[in-house]
């Protein structure tokens, strides 16, 4: 550069861009003269960059700074994965202003990291596998992976995105993946919201959006919705986190399409997602809404493959089960957001309608939350009270719900009415020991496709048909279930060793007892449905509360 400057009389010349500055500069002068310094995983970088500019190669001097870094990499910083993300969180620093010679340094590192953690796999595979006579288990530990998941939280999202998807072509199991993913979000996604609410939103905040979804585009794919190793706890905060911050649409849906799948285990803290937008209610309830929509999605899809006219009619029992769970799920979320004063009716209305019927075998829990709307909500008109009650199938209320709405001020009186017409039947019914049986025989009697129909509408009308017999076998189930427990407890009592036979003969007292009460008078039995309405409108009572 002396010999090219113009002019004998040089005195200052200046390095445009020199990387690594005046001391990166300090340490190859220092080389040049034969002073002592140390090579570390801080400066290696930044004096390979710079040995590269000043064109320190072996044609001036053997061992030249070039050569001497290069070692430095080979040797001692590729062979360790600490010294690797070191020195790979060093090149960040350097990235805009060199490109070629930092690219190649990094390249290296990234490569470095995933080799090691692979073998690190192996290694704790080896060492973790338990070769019993009876059989060969792979016991998997958590804990170690947790000293380089650790370390990689240090990198730039842009560097973690290069080492994860080195990991995943180098074959890194998804549950280390997952690890790093979480321990990554948790530790760069720290004071999110906090200018939301000011309205006023930071650079920071943009820089975790774009963490945000660079993570999810790096979760691994879900083979099996069962055997899914992804926390639904981590995947609802990823999805809180990125309503929050604004996050793009495809990464929210993502998200939501990935919770959908395993919407039957999810649970009710996790759908109380709030609400970013002012004016709004207090609960984000689109977010669920679209849940539902892929939920149900994915169960048509399910029975679209398990029905046919081959089938026997019994292939998706499964997603009937996950279709009962989210009912129970989506009635307690309904009584969790009902009190909220901004919560319109349309919105609630739609969360109802959403389910079809045969996704609840009671409607208890919808009764429930439709009344304390109607307590949050006194504006309503009529109309609007009418349009909500008739969301209510007053037949798969219990005896108890029925007799708490045949009281209830707040519901119209044709449900009412409804409610206590049911009662007289269900009283009616009670004396017939063969009720259950006529009931089955009429809904199967009315579910039978005629001749003239055509195959579409006799496929639609057998599928209709076998939904309404698992309706009535799971509340078969739950009858039984009661009877099981009052065998227990006469069990209970016929077994008790203290008595000296006094609980026995108690045990038949009591059931001679309960056979004259129906063999009794009609005012005796009128007297007794007095009762149990009464303690059903305790059992009740906290709604009114």
């Amino acid at each position: 550069m002396v010999a090219e400057a113009k002019g004998s009389n040089v005195s200052n010349m200046e390095l445009l861009n020199f990387p690594g500055g005046h001391q990166t500069f300090e340490l190859a002068m220092k080389f040049c003269y034969g002073m002592n310094f140390e090579i570390t995983t801080f400066n290696v970088a930044r004096l390979h960059c710079a040995a590269e500019f000043l064109e320190m190669t072996e044609e001036y001097k053997e061992q030249n700074l070039i050569s001497r870094t290069q070692t430095y990499l080979n040797d001692i910083v590729f062979q360790s994965l600490q010294k690797s993300v070191e020195v790979l969180s060093t090149c960040e620093i350097m990235l805009p202003t060199i490109v070629d010679e930092i690219e190649i340094i990094s390249n290296g590192c990234v490569e470095a990291i995933a080799m090691h953690a692979c073998k690190e796999q192996l290694v704790s595979t080896l060492s973790k596998l338990d070769c019993d006579d009876e059989s060969r288990e792979l016991i998997t530990d958590t804990n170690c992976v947790a000293w380089w998941v650790e370390d990689l939280s240090v990198l730039h999202i842009d560097s973690f995105q290069r080492v994860i998807c080195a990991m995943l072509r180098k074959g890194v199991r998804s549950n280390s993946i997952i690890a790093s993913l979480m321990h990554y979000a948790q530790s760069s996604l720290k004071g999110i919201g906090k200018s939301q609410f000011l309205n006023n939103p930071s650079s920071l905040e943009n820089d975790q959006s774009v963490i945000v979804e660079t993570l999810v585009t790096l979760l691994p794919i879900d083979k099996n919705k069962n055997s899914s190793t992804i926390p639904l706890t981590f995947l609802f905060g990823m999805l809180k986190m990125a309503i929050m911050l604004g996050a793009t649409i495809q990464c929210r849906l993502e998200l939501e399409r990935r919770i959908a799948l395993r919407m039957e285990m999810v649970s009710l803290d996790d759908l109380l997602i709030p609400s970013v937008q002012s004016g709004d209610s207090l609960f984000d309830v689109d977010t669920v809404h679209r849940l539902l929509e892929n939920f149900l999605k994915r169960i048509e899809e399910e029975e679209t493959e398990d029905y046919g006219y081959e089938s026997d009619g019994f292939g998706s029992y499964t997603g009937h089960g996950s279709l009962l769970k989210v009912g129970q799920l989506i009635d307690a979320y309904l009584a969790e957001i009902a009190p909220d004063p901004y919560l319109g009716l349309q919105k609630f209305v739609a969360l109802i309608e959403i389910l079809p019927n045969y996704a609840r075998v009671i409607d208890d829990g919808l009764y429930r939350a439709v009344d304390i709307y109607l307590k949050a909500h006194a504006s309503l008109t009529e109309e609007e009270i009418k349009k909500l009650c008739k969301l209510i199938e007053c037949e798969k209320l219990s005896e108890e719900a029925c007799n708490h709405a045949a009281q209830n001020e707040r519901v119209p009186l044709q449900m009412v009415v409804q409610v206590l017409y049911l009662e007289q039947l269900r009283l009616k019914n009670s004396l017939s020991a063969s009720s259950g049986d006529i009931l089955m025989s009429q809904r199967i009697s009315s579910g039978v496709p005629s001749a003239a129909m055509s195959p579409r509408d006799n496929y639609a009308s057998l599928r209709r048909e076998n939904r309404e017999l698992k309706l009535e076998i799971s509340r078969m189930r739950m009858r039984l279930s009661e009877l099981e427990k009052e065998q227990m407890v006469m069990k209970e009592g016929m077994g008790d060793k203290g008595g000296n036979g006094k609980t026995f003969l108690k045990n038949i007292s009591k059931g001679i007892g309960r056979i004259a009460m129906f063999s009794g008078q009609a005012e005796g039995k009128k007297q007794k449905s007095s009762r149990k309405t009464d303690r059903s409108s305790r059992r009740f009572s906290h709604i009114d509360r």
